[in-house]
């Protein structure tokens, strides 16, 4: 699309004006060329119109500054001058609430980011947070434009601080289309959550070619950074799927359980699944004897409304489950242990996840349900050389300055630190309750006896039947499953059945929940 492809004769009257403006449109909506489309439809990938009308309600969208063109000149470019300069913004509804977009066009100047096309998205991020409405981001560029120089490159500079004005004040979901290279990928690091499509999209700060050169390590760009590399590995991609459409579609669901902003609370929902519904079946699913395994998520599919939750980041530190789900028809957020993985231990790479999804739901207003059956910290030389102290303290320093109404649930284990820093009530949970099943201890009764009763064990004729006497007798007397309602450590030892009603009910009283932070510029958390 050039100027002389748009280039037409002044109208004589305002219905000729009226009639090119409509010609300049429909040419902005087909795009650059045919060409050029079927070249993006070859690689798998819809055009960057195509995914908006996906993500937003049919008809719904309002287009910002689609008449934008570049003026920058050199290397061709005053002969290039097409409009959107690469990139389409403006705002529109999903499920009927206001939402603003801005998609790369990747016919365009490979999508590219120039000084115009930067100047757009800082607009659009603007409105957003003046509007107070959630910001999606449809990424498909190959980075700064080479051809205007440090001017494209200082664009991001602006993008990426408005993603820091905004964090926590609206929603930010980046969604990765396409290409994402060098600079270009710390803004979607910048946001709430990040959504990949396999294949065709990848993000890296440096492009398998200048690892070759540098490490001379072989590997393909899917390799270094495709879906499945940051969905499983690094965790920076919080969800991947096969397609567009099922990403988008996903998008699309999570908005519905998110708030416009950090003044509003999240949509709540009618449901005909009843408040008080047995949960009967948790009885089954989860054995009384803590060695042995379980998944976690169908608990949590027993306890939420209809049994629909969304997991965050799913196939990362799995060894803890984050989703989103309803209870009652109130949104809340659920931290648990995943027996099945790792026993459910916590270590480095699970307490980075649930500090952040803790973070996140005390930034947007989302109730948090925590559940336990924890053994304690994975122990291992790497871990402490990793820094497990360090990471341990974030989802400490999350739970403890989260405000929003918090209720924990023993089901099983809970032993040592990993009890304290899994929102126990001695670091601010409003309610703790807790199974018959419950073990709540410094640690595991045959490690708490092999310590206490060393020397009395090795000097027993019989160690083995001495210590397994010895196991029995801490198990009685101070882990049995009233000990800590006893001493007002949970507020209630309850009827797994009745989780679900129980939780309802305690949501509902907490909903009127304030609390007054000290006045502070901000906190200083661990890193």
């Amino acid at each position: 699309m050039t100027d002389e492809s748009l280039t037409t004769v002044a109208a004589p009257d305002a219905r000729g004006r009226v009639a090119e403006l409509r010609a300049i449109r429909e040419e902005i909506g087909r795009g650059p060329s045919e060409k050029a489309t079927a070249a993006q439809h070859a690689k798998g990938k819809l055009t960057a119109r195509e995914r908006i009308e996906l993500l937003l309600d049919e008809g719904s969208f309002q287009e910002v500054e689609g008449l934008r063109r570049h003026r920058a000149t050199g290397f061709g470019l005053e002969t290039k001058r097409p409009y959107t300069d690469g990139v389409i913004t403006g705002w529109g509804t999903v499920h009927g609430r206001t939402v603003f977009v801005y998609a790369h066009d990747f016919r365009i100047f490979g999508g590219a980011l120039g000084e115009a096309h930067a100047q757009k998205i800082h607009k659009i991020m603007d409105m957003a947070i003046a509007a107070g409405a959630p910001l999606v981001s449809l990424n498909d560029g190959a980075g700064a434009r080479i051809q205007e120089g440090v001017s494209a490159l200082a664009g991001y500079g602006g993008i990426f601080q408005r993603n820091t004005k905004a964090s926590g004040v609206i929603p930010q979901i980046s969604v990765m289309l396409g290409p994402c290279a060098g600079g270009a990928a710390y803004s979607p690091a910048l946001t709430d959550f990040v959504f990949m499509v396999r294949e065709t999209s990848q993000m890296f700060i440096t492009g398998p070619d200048v690892v070759k050169a540098v490490t001379g390590e072989e590997i393909t760009q899917n390799g270094l950074g495709g879906a499945d590399v940051h969905a499983e590995t690094s965790g920076v991609a919080h969800f991947a799927y096969d397609d567009e459409e099922s990403c988008l579609e996903e998008v699309r669901f999570l908005l519905s359980l998110l708030p416009s902003n950090n003044r509003e609370n999240p949509p709540t929902s009618e449901t005909e699944d009843p408040a008080d519904r047995s949960g009967d079946a948790l009885l089954d699913l989860v054995p009384a004897d803590g060695n042995r395994p379980y998944d976690m998520r169908a608990v949590i599919e027993e306890l939420v409304d209809d049994g629909e939750f969304l997991e965050v980041h799913e196939r990362w530190a799995t060894n803890i489950i984050c989703a989103l789900g309803r209870l009652g028809g109130q949104v809340v957020g659920i931290v648990a242990n995943q027996p099945q993985s790792l026993a459910g231990v916590l270590d480095i790479h699970a307490s980075e996840k649930a500090a952040r999804f803790v973070q996140l739901c005390d930034a947007f207003n989302i109730p948090i349900v925590t559940l336990l059956d924890v053994p304690g910290f994975l122990p291992g030389v790497d871990q402490e050389h990793g820094g497990i102290i360090r990471h341990g303290a974030k989802l400490l320093y999350a739970y403890c300055n989260a405000t929003v109404p918090r209720i924990s649930v023993v089901l099983r284990k809970a032993y040592g630190g990993a009890y304290i820093v899994m929102d126990s009530q001695t670091i601010g949970a409003d309610l703790t309750y807790a199974w018959p099943t419950n073990e709540i201890a410094v640690m595991g009764a045959e490690g708490a006896a092999n310590v206490i009763f060393r020397r009395q064990i090795a000097a027993a004729e019989d160690p083995e039947a001495t210590r397994a006497r010895l196991v029995k007798e801490y198990k009685t007397e101070l882990m049995h499953p009233y000990y800590a309602a006893e001493r007002g450590l949970v507020h209630d030892v309850i009827d797994p059945a009745e989780t679900r009603a129980v939780l309802i009910q305690s949501l509902a009283m907490l909903r009127t929940k304030h609390a007054d932070l000290p006045a502070r510029k901000h906190g200083n958390p661990p890193q």
